[in-house]
């Protein structure tokens, strides 16, 4: 099979394309054939070794995929071949990834992508999904009538944010660029600030006179001072960005108001919570509120040129999707979907 792989740690030039035997598949594994992958910020993390995690050589990178069942362990009988599926925790902790034509994955790590919906768009959520709802529902602790604020809005995990948090009721004070203000409300926002506005703080705490009940930060900004100022009784700060951040905590007014400050990471999230956010994700795929904002198509071949961009900031909001080689041309309707995994079956036995 064609795949995206390193054989050490480093730059993006490290990556390679070419060929690796096909995985081998356990009694609880499902094989897949992977219609498209796509690149996190995470992936490049695991790539450079600034996240480290066990990566047996040679690795395939990435996290994230979507395609069909081709083969089932003994112990894996919930599925069955040609059932579309998804997954968005392979390429970590050993687990080889997802950019190559087939990946194995354990069974209780992968879901059912259901019918209508673009497996294009899916890939494109499925991991920025799984953060926003763990870091809302799991480690927020969100609850109806909530006030949420949410900085860096506009990107991947905060527009995802502003969809759960909406959707379940909450109140949601958006944090973003002027430009993306007519987009964060789109997807739910009640409120949109600027985050270069001077008076930010002080005009959160005008529109949320209760204080806030649950304040995340997905720009690795963490600014603790002016944060906590702002939360409610019991409220809570979810961190998950900004590895190198080192903010002053005003624990004072932490523990006198009963409130938290939690650091979330998605690759520590158990295949129970992963599994728990993977239902909030297709109810939210099947209804079309979690959707990309935008995308952009490129061959598996060059993930390497799409880690690049990536690390050059050149996304604003935009995923990349990797499609395999027998798909990377074709459109991205279900129909043509299936048609495209058809073929890339039978492309292996050519």
């Amino acid at each position: 099979m064609r795949a995206a792989f390193i054989e050490e740690l480093g730059s993006p030039d490290v990556i390679k394309y070419g060929e690796l035997p096909s995985p081998l598949v356990g009694p609880t594994d499902v094989l897949v054939d992977v219609f498209a992958t796509t690149v996190n910020p995470v992936d490049t993390f695991v790539r450079s070794g600034a996240f480290r995690t066990t990566a047996p050589f040679p690795f395939v990178i990435s996290r994230d995929l979507v395609g069909t069942v081709a083969q089932v362990g003994p112990g894996a009988a919930k599925f069955t071949v040609g059932d579309r599926v998804w997954c968005n925790s392979l390429g970590h902790d050993g687990r080889q990834g997802a950019a190559a034509e087939q990946a194995v994955v354990a069974a209780d790590r992968l879901y059912r992508l259901p019918e209508g919906v673009d497996p294009q768009a899916a890939v494109a959520v499925v991991h920025p999904g799984a953060t926003a709802y763990l870091a809302l529902f799991s480690h927020g602790r969100l609850r109806t009538g909530d006030t949420v604020v949410v900085v860096g809005a506009g990107g991947n995990v905060g527009s995802a944010l502003t969809v759960f948090a909406s959707q379940a009721g909450a109140r949601v004070i958006a944090v973003a660029s002027a430009r993306d203000a007519d987009y964060c409300r789109s997807v739910g926002a009640h409120e949109v600030l600027d985050y270069r506005d001077p008076e930010l703080f002080d005009k959160i705490r005008v529109a949320s006179p209760g204080g806030v009940d649950v304040y995340l930060d997905t720009a690795g900004v963490n600014d603790l001072a002016n944060s906590v100022g702002l939360l409610a009784r019991r409220g809570r700060v979810v961190l998950l960005a900004g590895a190198q951040s080192t903010p002053v905590l005003p624990a004072g007014q932490l523990y006198m108001n009963d409130c938290s400050v939690v650091g979330f990471v998605i690759s520590h999230a158990t295949t129970a919570e992963l599994a728990e956010a993977a239902d909030g994700i297709t109810r939210m795929l099947q209804s079309g509120r979690l959707r990309p904002r935008a995308t952009e198509v490129m061959p598996l071949s060059a993930a390497a040129e799409a880690h690049r961009r990536l690390e050059g900031g050149e996304r604003h909001g935009r995923r990349v999707v990797l499609r395999t080689a027998a798909t990377d041309t074709g459109p991205s309707d279900s129909t043509n979907y299936r048609q495209a995994a058809l073929l890339a079956n039978s492309e292996r036995f050519l």
